[in-house]
């Protein structure tokens, strides 16, 4: 590296960092909006895009599409990493938020499955694809440019901004979304008012790009291209040197796994909570979020600036500790403010289910069983049941018992002992709900608010860009974009509406264990002398 540059990228220009900053979070925050719009408005999608008669099944359909979209980025950050670290930062992260944007636009434009049939999810897919493929370069390439510019000693701080702007998207996405169903009737949303924030995309993605096109290259790949470092193939590179192949299985099994599934049960996790197993209407459940997540949002700063001073590794380990002690005790504190009516009948009137083992097909447009059909129906009313093996269906609830499955009979039968179809507003503890909530982005930003600058300062410079997109982009697309669908299905199955955090328990455990022994502590290191 030359002097100068090294001397440029270790000096403080308060100036250029905040137009660094400001860039690259506000792209993040672009991107990200994008790409949790599809989430926010799984339910609605599902019905519009998918032939599926059975709510849970069309639920389910989209979280399978919003993990589709998921399992693409890994191929992006091959793709998109490749071209950062042979022909810059700058310019490839201009073509992922152009490539995001565009699609998130065409969404917003399709067609649904009423007026165009089978073609209307076919493009629905290809677009989340594409949507996928852009978030798997966009993340490492605004990272690596931030880190890279960071001055000594500030490298969590700096990044933190880039975690901040992950929250910073879902809010946005929580606000335009609620704002632009306040503007109409349900049934205008539900028609065509469900566009308008796809479509607002446009705006925010010329903003963005002519705000990035006003940055210059970072200093550690402009010092690379002048001594001519750069290394013709990235990918051969970063995957045939056996020690950086085992930082890359590290950042991929101990750092993205655990932190991704923190911050998805966090957002999707308890919003699906909420609406389904705790009764709270949407638009409220969003509203709960949004208060929640901006109490703890700045917690993301406060945690990457901590980690300058005591290190990244234990504030990690600490965050995921924590993680899994606390994240069963936090979803049955929002369900008692949020259902307490559901809760005391859950108590009082127990439900069990007598039915043969059966297969409920969560694709299909109808349940072709009883069996079937009586397992949707307690899992579309989001209500705890035991399962008992017998030859026929029946639902005992109380002392109440109805021999085989009659959707009226069973919906009276469970009235009549209490579980409310809709949360009661007026039996609400608000400050449950919402203290589970930050709570749960706390813990979020202990573990993400500093992964930036461990994955910047994990490997050297010349394949930065591929070897730290592909683990991340694995972590957060298998274990993290699928959390929802998995969560889910487990629920269906187990008939326990918490029983899907033991997926998030499970996958940070196996982070603790793997950062615990090998993840290296990374603060010190000196990017411009990897």
């Amino acid at each position: 590296m030359s002097a100068t540059v090294a001397a440029d990228a270790a000096t403080l220009h308060p100036k250029r960092d905040r137009l660094v900053i400001t860039a690259s979070a506000m792209g993040t925050v672009f991107e990200w909006y994008d790409f949790f719009l599809y989430g926010i408005l799984a339910a609605l999608i599902g019905k519009l895009f998918f032939p599926a008669d059975n709510p849970t099944a069309a639920l389910l359909a989209s979280l399978a599409a919003f993990g589709a979209g998921f399992a693409v980025r890994p191929l992006g950050a091959v793709l998109f990493g490749y071209y950062g670290d042979r022909i810059g930062r700058k310019y490839t992260f201009l073509v992922t938020i152009t490539l995001m944007g565009g699609a998130t636009v065409a969404i917003g434009l399709l067609p649904t499955y009423a007026s165009a049939g089978l073609l209307a999810p076919v493009l629905l897919l290809l677009l989340r694809l594409l949507q996928g493929l852009a978030l798997g370069g966009e993340y490492g390439g605004a990272a690596i440019y931030v880190g890279e510019h960071a001055p000594p000693g500030k490298r969590g701080q700096y990044t933190s901004w880039i975690q901040i702007s992950v929250v910073g998207g879902f809010l946005l996405a929580v606000i335009v979304v609620l704002m632009t169903r306040r503007a109409m009737s349900v049934e205008a949303f539900e028609s065509w008012g469900w566009r308008l924030p796809f479509l607002l995309s446009f705006l925010m993605l010329v903003l963005s790009i002519v705000i990035r096109m006003k940055l210059s290259e970072s200093p550690v790949f402009k010092a690379m291209k002048e001594t001519g470092t750069l290394v013709k193939n990235p990918i051969l590179a970063a995957f045939s040197d056996k020690a950086n192949l085992g930082n890359v299985l590290v950042a991929l099994f101990g750092v993205a796994a655990g932190l991704t599934v923190i911050y998805y049960t966090s957002q999707f996790g308890t919003l699906y909570f909420l609406t389904g197993t705790a009764r709270v209407a949407e638009e409220q459940a969003l509203l709960y979020l949004a208060f929640g997540a901006l109490l703890a949002a700045p917690l993301y700063v406060g945690f990457g600036m901590l980690s300058d001073r005591i290190g990244r590794k234990k504030l990690l380990l600490a965050g995921y500790a924590l993680a899994m002690l606390l994240v069963f005790p936090l979803f049955h504190l929002m369900a008692e403010g949020a259902n307490p009516a559901l809760s005391r009948a859950t108590r009082d009137n127990p439900v069990v289910l007598e039915a043969p083992a059966c297969e409920f097909r969560v694709f299909a447009r109808a349940q072709e069983t009883e069996c079937g059909q009586a397992l949707a129906f307690l899992s579309k009313r989001g209500i705890s049941y035991a399962k008992v093996e017998a030859e026929q269906v029946a639902l005992k609830v109380g002392d109440t018992r109805v021999q085989g499955f009659d959707a009226a009979a069973w919906e009276e039968a469970i009235s009549a002992a209490g579980y409310p179809l809709l949360a009661n507003p007026a039996e609400k503890q608000h400050w449950k709900i919402i203290l589970g909530v930050a709570v749960m982005v706390a813990l979020s930003a202990m573990t993400y608010g500093q992964v930036a600058a461990i994955l910047v300062e994990l490997f050297p410079a010349r394949v930065r860009y591929t070897s730290m997109s592909v683990p991340y982009h694995i972590g957060t697309g298998y274990f993290g974009g699928f959390l929802p669908f998995i969560s889910q299905y487990i629920v269906v199955r187990t008939g326990d509406p918490f029983a899907g955090l033991w997926y998030t328990v499970g996958v940070v455990a196996m982070a603790f264990v793997v950062a615990l022994v090998w993840l290296p502590e990374t603060r010190d290191r000196v990017l411009e002398h990897q």
